[in-house]
């Protein structure tokens, strides 16, 4: 989805936003040849849909004062003769122009279609709205008399659903021409991801919001696909039935998603370089590494560990983490510090390959592996103290996911996560280190993913209260566009990616080790002033067990996000 563009047809009457486009460092390369990937048409089975990039401005919100709060409207243009489109497109002013609304066509035409919902044909895959219902005018409320926006939602046909509203800047209703909606059992449900503009009429009691949304049915099965448009809701209708829906994947051999070269080749081109900080002591290692330099299999009710295999053959797989079994460092005190300390210049990233949003993108998953998660620090205002064994765990996984557009190859997003969440940065926002790829740095101890340096609070920042995570460049750096090894593609079947036996591992990647975290606690409490005491207390009650060294992490594979969509 690259080459956006922005025209304008009529802009003798509105005041329009200072538009850019974004575009990444360098340009997208030639992609192997495969099956559908990149090839800017998709399958969905009955019906094939193409992204469109090019738009005109149809209106905005409060654009003659606040930037950062002003949202704009487009109408989707240049759309090929066959497609149909669904919806208006909507984003904040604050970021460049760098979105999509998606226009489909059929994959095979019905042997009718009436133009004006009369005739018999009840099998199209579309049908015009009988109407458009007028949900609200703007009025920003504020005397600065912006011109107004009207906003409509398609009345569809019994049997067929509405994908998006429309936007207009005078009172006459759209062309019924303009939109299609779908068939109902083509479409799947969808829900709120997140705002984009609320506002409140003078005359008007109610709340009048614009949010994104996304398909409920997301993950690795889902069959959800995203459109691009938006919703309009108020106080009134959240929580009820939405409105409008998402598209739904029939397709089940989902031939947008990259072959094995194309794999490759996507890795080659865009995978981040890893900065570690300065001063850190835990780096990452292979997982092999790990495993021939001592590292240990225990068993409940036994004592002594068992040497694992350079592969993991040894480990027991499948089923769940029951507590029953978990790997620990190796014996010895040196041998365990070395250890420890991992191993920069033969540690690889493990790339997880899934589809994502009904096969219309695909995410790669990178997994990073260190034996050992270091020590919090504590920062209260301008002091810092250091929390000692909190934070401390054997074994820590941690990852990043690159989301990228299967219509054309090119990077969408990049989830970066952080200890029990995370967040989705889009490619503006990141930091290039050569070509397209980006920069994730890595914080110090704790391994958590942020895209620039600095320091990030885990808690308050209002307050400068929270533990620390200190990001910054340094000399160790691992190179995921090379340092990489392809663990899981399950979409490519059993002609794919042969899954590595330490995969199938779901026990504790570090021992269960409970420990008095009350009075480890204590011990910083007591330590600080007594107004602020309270508030410390009642801050670090409400982080993640695992800072507290509770119990070892699973592997990727336990985690929610293999078979689920990231959390956001």
């Amino acid at each position: 989805m690259s080459g956006r563009n922005y025209v304008n047809e009529d802009s003798s009457a509105l005041r329009f936003p200072s538009l850019n486009t974004f575009r990444l460092p360098a340009p997208i390369p030639e992609w192997p040849e495969g099956q559908g990937f990149a090839t800017g048409l998709i399958n969905l089975g009955e019906i094939e849909v193409a992204a469109i990039t090019t738009f005109e401005f149809i209106w905005g919100s409060h654009l003659s004062h606040d930037k950062n709060s002003c949202v704009s409207f487009y109408k989707p243009v240049g759309i090929p003769e066959g497609f149909f489109c669904f919806g208006h497109y909507c984003q904040l002013n604050s970021d460049p122009l760098n979105g999509y609304v998606l226009i489909a066509k059929y994959v095979v035409p019905p042997v009718m279609e009436s133009g004006n919902n009369s005739g018999p044909s009840q099998t199209a895959a579309f049908m015009l709205p009988i109407d458009y219902t007028l949900v609200w005018i703007s009025d920003d409320g504020m005397g600065i008399f912006d011109p107004r926006g009207y906003f409509w939602l398609p009345e569809a046909p019994p049997g067929y659903k509405p994908l998006g509203f429309l936007v207009t800047n005078k009172p006459r209703k759209p062309d019924l021409y303009e939109v299609r909606c779908v068939r109902e059992d083509l479409t799947d449900k969808c829900e709120i991801s997140s705002l984009l503009l609320e506002t409140q009429s003078k005359f008007q009691k109610i709340p009048f919001r614009v949010e994104k949304f996304r398909p409920c049915d997301r993950g690795m099965h889902g069959k959800g696909v995203s459109v691009g448009t938006f919703i309009c809701s108020s106080s009134s209708t959240r929580g009820g039935n939405m409105p409008i829906a998402c598209l739904k994947n029939l397709d089940p051999k989902l031939h947008a998603m990259p072959t094995l070269v194309q794999i490759h080749a996507l890795i080659q081109h865009y995978g981040p370089t890893i900065f570690f900080h300065p001063n850190e002591l835990y780096l990452p290692c292979s997982v092999s590494w790990f495993f021939k330099n001592g590292a240990l299999l225990f068993k409940a009710g036994q004592s002594d560990g068992e040497p694992i295999d350079g592969e993991g053959s040894n480990l027991p797989a499948g089923g769940t983490n029951n507590g029953k079994f978990w790997i620990d460092l190796p014996d010895g005190i040196h041998q365990r510090e070395i250890v420890k300390r991992g191993d920069l210049d033969g540690a690889e990233v493990y790339v997880h390959v899934k589809p994502a949003l009904g096969g219309t993108f695909t995410d790669l998953a990178m997994w990073i592996f260190c034996p050992f998660n270091g020590p919090g620090t504590l920062k209260i205002g301008p002091t810092n103290i250091a929390m000692a064994m909190i934070g401390e765990h054997v074994g820590d996984w941690e990852h990043f996911t690159l989301r990228l557009s299967n219509f054309s190859g090119e990077l969408d997003s990049i989830y970066l996560s952080q200890h029990n969440g995370g967040v989705w940065i889009r490619p503006w926002e990141l930091e290039f280190i050569e070509g397209n790829r980006a920069v994730v740095y890595s914080s110090r101890s704790s391994h958590a993913c942020f895209p620039h340096p600095g320091t990030y609070l885990q808690g308050s920042s209002m307050l400068s209260l929270g533990v620390r995570n200190d990001c910054a460049r340094s000399s160790f750096i691992l190179d995921c566009s090379t340092h990489y090894k392809i663990v899981a593609a399950e979409y490519l079947g059993e002609n794919g990616v042969v899954e590595p036996s330490w995969l199938q591992f779901m026990g504790g990647w570090g021992p269960k080790f409970i420990y008095d975290s009350r009075a480890e606690l204590d011990k910083i409490i007591i330590r600080l002033p007594y107004l602020v005491q309270f508030s410390v207390a009642s801050l670090l009650s409400q982080f993640p067990t695992e800072l507290f060294g509770e119990e070892g992490p699973t592997g990727p594979k336990e985690k929610g996000n293999w078979v689920g969509d990231e959390r956001w």
